[in-house]
């Protein structure tokens, strides 16, 4: 059977975060059970085309998932389980945020196959979080952590983010501190970008721009502060036990994000509600990100692209690089027929020299140098 990871969203939320393009907005109630109606029929649609393919990981993201009630997490679980073949050991995912999860939905999350929460903190600073637009408060994460332990998770992520406006050394040192000494399994650790389209776009672009030219910025971290804070981050979680296995993640031994390591090797994957990306046999594509449009017709693709063999084998470098573990030599000549020296030989060469790529093993990684840089190093990997 080949394998397949499914990614379901969810794309409602309590309030929209002052920093956050995702495709999510609050809605009612009556709008949320009537997508919850029609993500279950766009799961029972799809399934049979995918009748000889091993689910091996969920991810349900958002948004917020955790917004929805015990009875229609209940009624999701049922219709994926239901027709799809779900490995007994697959890792199965849901985001919650803070102010959402109530001993109630942990249980029920639990009860009906969810393995892993994925929990959104970003900040265990006060300020911080009022900045960000959050509804939660640091104490309000704390009582989620302890609700989702209670209920029996052994494997939760927190989600972090660094290089925030008037965020120090010190107060992101403390976010970390405090995060670790609650020993979850994984921690997600992003540097803020600012996207066009939100309200942190429009307050602090410009400050953007001056930091980008190597000035003062206003409110933003200064490079040097910002690479401190991602220095930092590295040093402190490697000596709390955490392993750095992708640029922006850490996790216990064991305890790597599947689903995610899966995007980066090219696992094939089918995304399920408003807006979710797909990859199926080298073909990219996306359901409607129209919340009428998707109601009325969810089941029809957009934005279809077939990806050739140049832009396949630039993915297997540019995704595949992102972790520590690097790619395989003997991977990608099994997957293009060729060796990757034949493809990449100078451009590989040059990166070494530079100290940006390393190689052992029969593995090509980052160095630490290649990581700081890495947008630079995947732009040499582009194929003529």
């Amino acid at each position: 059977m080949r394998d397949l990871e499914l990614y379901v969203h969810i794309p409602f939320c309590v309030k929209k975060c002052e920093y956050c393009d995702f495709l999510s907005a609050p809605a009612e109630w009556s709008v949320r059970v009537a997508y919850a109606d029609r993500l279950v029929e766009e799961i029972i649609e799809r399934a049979p085309d995918f009748r000889d393919c091993r689910v091996t990981s969920i991810y349900i993201g958002g948004g917020t998932p955790s917004i929805l009630e015990p009875r229609y997490l209940a009624r999701l679980m049922g219709a994926l389980s239901g027709s799809f073949h779900i490995d007994p050991e697959a890792e199965i995912t849901m985001e919650c945020n803070p102010g959402t999860l109530t001993p109630e939905k942990a249980r029920a999350m639990h009860e009906v196959g969810i393995n892993r929460l994925s929990i959104g903190l970003q900040s265990a600073n006060e300020k911080e979080l009022k900045l960000l637009g959050r509804i939660h408060t640091y104490e309000d994460f704390l009582r989620t952590f302890d609700e989702a332990r209670k209920a029996g998770f052994t494997d939760l992520n927190v989600d972090l983010m660094s290089a925030l406006p008037c965020q120090t050394v010190k107060s992101w040192e403390d976010t970390l501190r405090q995060v670790a000494m609650l020993r979850p399994e994984h921690i997600s650790a992003y540097s803020l970008i600012i996207e066009e389209g939100t309200p942190f776009y429009t307050r602090f672009h410009e400050d953007e721009m001056v930091r980008d030219a190597g000035g003062e910025p206003l409110f933003l971290p200064s490079e040097e502060v910002e690479r401190r804070m991602y220095e930092l981050t590295q040093e402190y979680l490697n000596s709390r036990g955490y392993r750095r296995y992708e640029i922006s993640n850490y996790a216990k031994p064991g305890h790597e994000c599947h689903h995610n390591i899966g995007y980066w090797i090219g696992q094939e994957y089918l995304g399920l509600g408003l807006g979710a990306a797909s990859l199926i046999d080298h073909t990219r594509f996306q359901n409607t990100s129209d919340l009428a449009e998707y109601m009325e017709q969810p089941f029809a693709r957009q934005d279809e692209v077939r990806l050739d063999r140049k832009e396949q084998m630039e993915e297997f470098m540019f995704l595949g690089l992102r972790m520590t573990a690097g790619v395989s030599r003997q991977d990608f000549a099994d997957r293009f027929g060729t060796e990757i020296g034949n493809i990449y030989g100078p451009v590989l060469q040059s990166l070494e020299r530079d100290g940006l790529l390393a190689a052992d093993g029969g593995r090509i990684f980052l160095t630490p140098r290649g990581v700081d840089l890495s947008n630079s190093v995947f732009t040499q990997l582009l194929l003529d």
